[in-house]
């Protein structure tokens, strides 16, 4: 996860800056991504829309499935509240919501979700600082693990680079084409300055919220070697160290990051449909598959089932989307030339126009004029 987190702030820089130099003005806002640059830049209406259907899929349905499962699956562990309940709860939130509300959970989410990962980050410094002295022999167990000889002898080697490969994904989302769709509707002076913003996230998210997770159960001491997992294995290992507020603790905080972002994927989704199609009848189906009968399905389906489903669409999604930043890579390249430039002349603040070179005066760029 960690070398993914490496490579993926690559590939995240150059997603989002292509978001930002091939993104469109509406009347409030700008909108763009994936599906924008593949129609644009490669001029490929066809693959433009393959990915849109692709990404609709993947994150307004099936990682739907996956966080309503987390959250039905810490709430239960916390609080024996029953999974389906729960679920049939978060889908009529979920729905109300996305007919007409989803400004005010942005609203919200914007407040309380750096507060809270504020405090599992803090929460994680206590455990590490209870457990200095064990730090070196957790590093080396991560290590053995990971690249250790036993692991390349017995064939494990390529399970264990699958399994961060594909986890590594899903908690940066780096390549997968998503955050490209927000990182579009940012105002800023040059392209290059929103794609160095969406590679310090992958930082964020897994070299340091996700090893903060890895090392609360190393240092707790709880049997990861079989039956708990998911969330509920971080519940577990949590409750060791900190006791029952610990398990607490975590329920609410993914009820709050999961919950956010099923709205998230909720809006990857409707800007992809709208990219599609204006018709109105197809919008509110999305809106009652994605925030109504997946978030039921996460709830009640097992934790392998949405785990499987999520990969397989992640596979599709991210193999699409990194076969187009391939192609429009020399652009990314050529952007961030012209950055460097500017910052070197001692430009505090550079600024991209269109007419700067031939390559880009030749683009449909209407936001960069």
């Amino acid at each position: 996860m960690w070398l993914i987190a490496i490579i993926g702030a690559a590939t995240a820089f150059i997603e989002s800056t292509l978001a930002q130099l091939y993104k469109e003005r509406t009347k409030n806002a700008f909108i763009g991504g994936p599906a924008y640059y593949i129609r644009k830049g490669l001029k490929s209406k066809p693959f433009s829309y393959i990915f849109a259907i692709a990404l609709t899929i993947t994150f307004g349905l099936s990682y739907n499935s996956v966080q309503s499962n987390t959250i039905c699956d810490a709430l239960n562990t916390a609080f024996n509240f029953d999974k389906t309940i729960v679920g049939i709860i978060l889908s009529a939130i979920s729905i109300f919501i996305v007919f007409g509300g989803i400004h005010r959970i942005a609203k919200f989410s914007s407040i309380i979700v750096p507060i809270m990962a504020g405090g599992y980050i803090l929460l994680s410094l206590f455990i590490i600082c209870r457990h200095i002295d064990m730090i070196p022999n957790v590093f080396s167990l991560i290590f053995e693990n990971a690249f250790g000889t036993q692991q390349i002898a017995g064939g494990g080697l390529g399970a264990t680079i699958l399994i961060g490969i594909k986890r590594g994904l899903f908690s940066n989302e780096a390549g997968e084409g998503s955050a490209p769709n927000a990182a579009a509707t940012a105002t800023t002076s040059h392209p290059v300055k929103q794609g160095m913003i969406q590679a310090l996230g992958v930082f964020t998210d897994t070299l340091i919220v996700c090893s903060c997770t890895a090392f609360i159960i190393l240092f707790s001491g709880v049997d990861y070697s079989g039956g708990l997992n998911g969330i509920s294995l971080t519940q577990a290992a949590l409750e060791n160290e900190v006791g029952k507020i610990g398990v607490y603790f975590i329920a609410v905080a993914i009820l709050l990051f999961a919950y956010s972002s099923i709205i998230g994927n909720y809006y990857y989704g409707e800007t992809n449909i709208r990219f599609i199609t204006k018709n109105k009848i197809v919008l509110n189906i999305f809106r009652i598959l994605s925030a109504g009968v997946f978030v039921i399905f996460g709830a009640v389906a097992n934790l392998q089932t949405v785990w499987d489903m999520g990969d397989l669409c992640m596979a599709i999604v991210t193999m699409i989307n990194l076969t187009a930043i391939l192609l429009l890579s020399k652009q990314v390249f050529a952007l961030l030339k012209d950055y460097r430039k500017q910052k070197k002349s001692g430009v505090k603040d550079p600024i991209f126009k269109r007419d700067s070179s031939e390559d880009f005066n030749k683009l449909n760029l209407n936001c960069w004029e």
